[in-house]
């Protein structure tokens, strides 16, 4: 993932057929969507160059210098484009100033996705020579064969003797699908139920109608029967020692939609609200020993980014009265290491069909942003940082209780 050259970027600049270039003017007016539409299809690389796409802001559509002014803000939107949750899964990129023709521009190179076919508001784009293009039902069974020859990611891998009346049908066609599609493109054509599945990565692909391990997480119906590890073990421990009584313990599985909200109803459940009325004062005071959203989002991490191979550990929700460990199995991954767990703008995606999902449903409004916003929330009321023990085959989280 070097950047290019000068020269490689000059020549893709100079090159008005190629289907892998974009340039713009400036960021104004209807940019921003076509430079996301751009970054999709780039994504997706339905030629199958296997090299990167470039999209260069401050560029003439000839080729030469618009000799516009390069601002931070607008280096900072641009990069935002891999986690404004608008894109998924979310794409591979890099956003960096460069001098070319004697002048500044900004410029967004794109790699191709391992696990397209990518989306752009619910929409799959491609690149059709110098121009932009929506796929076809055929584009995107290139598409989906493309994912199944790079698969890296265990999330899209098929799970043999597993048979297609696992998947909830009714669940898929009137409430996932409305969601991760748009309305026009589903309206625009009359895909069969399979061709669906497949564009979704919800099965290996038409022809082999196996569901995938993220099929069966979002629409299996009973998910560990096949995926015995995809569960929440959930324990509220009435003390701060192991071995302290258990007041409440309870294996949460189903589908990712309902194990959230599961979870999510056992947090509010224990979550527990003091009410001060101070003399004197026209107002109540209330105050809780933990922020709801810090937990919510520690809590939907670990569902996200827990490794899904190799082991039959749940997560694992612990309570204790002085504090909450939550322990997903599988330490970090891609280009997150132990020195920058946690640090902003440091991401990477071992199950990146699964993290789609969750977006989908609303369970993540920003990628790589989680972490940032629980401190935010845990700082606010008044908690200690959380404590992260990061190792090769685990992550942990110790939220401590507001004094």
């Amino acid at each position: 993932m070097s950047p290019l050259s000068d020269t490689e970027l000059i020549a893709l600049l100079d090159q008005m057929e190629s289907d892998r270039a974009e340039r713009k003017r400036a960021w104004t007016g209807a940019a921003p969507d076509k430079v996301r539409q751009a970054v999709c299809a780039f994504a997706n690389d339905l030629p199958n160059h296997g090299k990167p796409g470039v999209v260069f802001i401050g560029a003439n559509d000839d080729g030469s210098a618009a000799n516009i002014e390069i601002t931070e803000q607008l280096l900072l939107t641009l990069a935002d484009i891999k986690t404004d949750d608008k894109t998924v899964p979310p794409p591979t990129l890099t956003v960096e100033q460069r001098t070319l023709k004697g002048a500044p521009m900004a410029v967004v190179t794109v790699w191709p996705a391992d696990a397209p076919p990518v989306r752009f508001d619910g929409r799959t784009w491609i690149r059709i020579g110098p121009r932009r293009g929506l796929a076809s039902a055929q584009d995107e069974r290139v598409l989906n064969e493309k994912r199944r020859h790079h698969d890296r990611a265990f999330d899209t891998h098929p799970v043999r003797g597993c048979p297609l009346s696992e998947l909830n049908r009714v669940v898929f066609e009137n409430e996932y699908l409305p969601q991760a599609v748009a309305a026009d493109v589903l309206a625009a054509n009359r895909r069969s139920y399979e061709e669906r599945l497949a564009s979704l990565g919800m099965v290996a692909s038409v022809d082999d109608p196996t569901p995938t391990v993220v099929g069966l997480l979002t629409l299996g119906k009973t998910p560990r029967t096949w995926i015995p590890c995809a569960y929440v073990q959930f324990l509220r421990i009435r003390g701060t020692e192991w071995g302290d009584p258990v007041s409440d313990a309870q294996e949460i599985d189903g589908t990712l939609d309902f194990v959230l909200r599961r979870l999510d109803d056992k947090l509010k459940a224990h979550l527990t609200t003091a009410v001060d009325f101070t003399s004197g004062s026209p107002t109540e005071i209330r105050s809780s020993p933990y922020p709801l959203s810090a937990l919510q989002q520690l809590g939907f991490n670990a569902v996200m980014h827990r490794s899904y191979e190799g082991t039959n550990a749940p997560v694992k929700v612990y309570w204790f009265d002085d504090r909450i460990e939550i322990i997903n199995p599988g330490g970090p991954y891609g280009d997150v290491t132990a020195e920058n767990f946690g640090r902003p703008g440091i991401s990477d995606y071992r199950n990146p069909n699964v993290a789609t999902v969750l977006k989908t449903l609303g369970f993540v409004q920003r990628f790589g942003f989680g972490i940032a916003e629980a401190r935010r929330a845990l700082a606010a009321n008044g908690n200690p940082p959380p404590e992260f023990q990061v190792e090769p085959t685990i992550v942990m989280v110790k939220v401590r209780r507001a004094p």
